[in-house]
């Protein structure tokens, strides 16, 4: 199955309107971490823990890295309250398997723009965080590539400057590879 973050249920949906929308509120660096992390908690709950019981394979577009980034790195909350915040509310609950799309800053705002500028309805509004500096943007990518560093059996680097085709092959002999190995 796959699902987002923030978002996934009905609740977690309501905060991310208000997180994500280009209008949203000027959040501080732990409102927002409270409040992707409660999103977060609904979505594990009710989403990915009975998926995983029955079976299934959870694909996120998203997950707890988001906000160290984001929130850590990017906005410059302390790391530590944000791995206290994710104890407390998901109790180390963790993807087995993260890949992270790198590539140029400029290329990458480039490259979201675009796809949200072919969106429809609200959607399209989601660029609050891509309208933010480059510097939050250069902080942001340092951020996921330190924690890719720190955790390179989770985290696998993919460039995303090439070819869809050759992303998406890429990601699938890795996942199939760990899959394998369950």
């Amino acid at each position: 199955m796959t699902t987002r973050e923030p978002g996934g249920t009905p609740e977690s949906e309501k905060i991310r309107q208000l997180l994500v929308q280009r209008d949203s509120f000027n959040w501080n660096s732990m409102s927002e971490t409270l409040m992707f992390f409660a999103a977060r908690s609904m979505h594990i709950e009710k989403v990915i823990k009975p998926a995983l019981k029955e079976g299934s394979i959870v694909i996120s577009d998203r997950f707890t890295d988001s906000t160290m980034a984001y929130q850590g790195y990017g906005k410059g909350l302390d790391l530590d309250k944000i791995k206290q915040i994710e104890d407390v509310s998901i109790d180390g609950f963790k993807p087995d398997l993260t890949f992270l799309l790198d590539m140029d800053v400029e290329k990458g705002l480039e490259r979201s723009n675009k796809r949200l500028s072919s969106q429809l309805g609200y959607e399209k509004t989601e660029d609050r965080y891509e309208r933010m500096e480059k510097e939050f943007h250069e902080k942001l990518r340092a951020g996921f590539l330190d924690i890719a560093g720190k955790e390179p059996d989770r985290v696998k680097i993919i460039d995303a400057s090439k070819e869809s085709e050759a992303i998406s092959a890429e990601i699938m002999t890795i996942a199939l590879g760990v899959l394998k190995d369950k």
